[in-house]
């Protein structure tokens, strides 16, 4: 792609999400979603293979969808109150409208459908940005309107996503799509806190941010789309083998890894607020998502790749690509949990 383009698209996305964050009216929220969009389609469909193309209308589809049922509930709530102040969503129907749609743009279950497909499609920067970067701006929203919300609503999203999530992601051999899976169990877990305590939700969006970037760039360092492909990486890159096993579990939230602080502070709020069932099941969702996590490490550390090379010095390319990044987020991946405390402070 031609740089020039490449910056553009990139400065869109950064537009689209700003202008969302900055928004208080709908009209103007709505604008940046839409922005966000229109910029990431080109990035998705730049490999011009038929399965890039088939995701990347899978995804302009849900979006547009998503992008009217938002435009129809804020007109709908405005019509009913006249207000577009996104603060002032009084009216049932809209905020219930409002929620499905945000919950069908980030891929919440039951509306999920398409985040498996669109991702296994992608290359892995552009997944990792779909990942990442395209759930800031509707989580900006569904912070804003969390309290007009029916919480036995947020809380079935919250449920379902991290059972479906952890149930998707079992039977899987292409870690896109265990990606993904993992994507939906870590929305839920962040829509399950949102009505008692959204600063536990940023939290666990900003540790999933760095979790999934290592998981990303390690794949894309490794050259891996597959789990077969991964148990053959470990003669070639054993130390960057080794900390992507260790950020694997960490998002899998394995103590004492980063992955562990969100998921406790979050059960430890929902004891809080005397749902001891609720924490139960997503203690025992998470062991679900753990499952496949482990999975994938028992296949980067615990295997040995059969060793029939004849000559003395087998022939390796040299990797060219960028470590700083990566670096920096293994980093984070790995050694947050002992300044929790520090963390709390800061956001409560």
């Amino acid at each position: 792609m031609n740089p020039y383009v490449l910056v553009i698209l990139l400065s869109s996305l950064g537009l689209g999400t700003t202008l969302t964050f900055a928004s208080s009216h709908w009209l103007l929220a709505w604008m940046g979603l839409e922005i966000n969009t229109l910029a990431i389609i080109p990035l998705m469909a730049q490999q011009h293979h038929p399965r890039a193309v088939e995701a990347t209308i899978k995804y302009f589809l849900t979006q547009a969808t998503a992008a009217a049922m938002i435009l129809f509930a804020a007109t709908t709530n405005a019509w009913m109150t006249g207000e577009w102040d996104i603060n002032n969503l009084s009216h049932p129907l809209a905020s219930t409208l409002v929620i499905m749609a945000l919950a069908l743009k980030i891929g919440l279950a039951p509306l999920h459908f398409w985040l498996p497909e669109v991702l296994q499609g992608l290359s892995l920067t552009t997944g990792l940005i779909l990942s990442t970067w395209q759930k800031l701006a509707p989580f900006a929203l569904i912070i804003q309107v969390a309290p007009t919300i029916d919480p036995y609503l947020l809380s079935s999203l919250g449920l379902l996503s991290t059972l479906i999530g952890g149930w998707g992601g079992l039977n899987q051999v292409q870690l896109r799509k265990i990606l993904a899976y993992s994507s939906i169990a870590h929305m839920g877990w962040m829509i399950i806190v949102l009505q008692f305590a959204p600063q536990l939700t940023l939290l666990a969006l900003g540790t999933y941010i760095f979790m999934t970037t290592t998981a990303f760039l390690s794949f894309k360092m490794s050259s891996a789309t597959k789990i077969n492909t991964l148990s053959l990486a470990w003669a070639k890159t054993p130390t960057l083998m080794a900390t992507t096993a260790l950020a694997l579990l960490s998002l899998g939230g394995l103590p004492p890894l980063t992955g562990f602080m969100p998921k406790w502070l979050i059960l430890q709020e929902l004891a809080k607020q005397e749902l001891p069932l609720t924490a139960t099941v997503m203690a025992l969702a998470a062991l679900l998502s753990l499952y496949f996590y482990l999975r994938l490490c028992y296949a980067m550390a615990l295997t040995i790749s059969p060793a029939t090379i004849n000559s003395m010095m087998p022939w390796r390319s040299s990797n060219t690509q960028s470590t700083l990044i990566l670096a920096l987020s293994t980093t984070i991946t790995l050694g947050l949990l002992p300044i929790t405390p520090a963390i709390l402070a800061l956001i409560t």
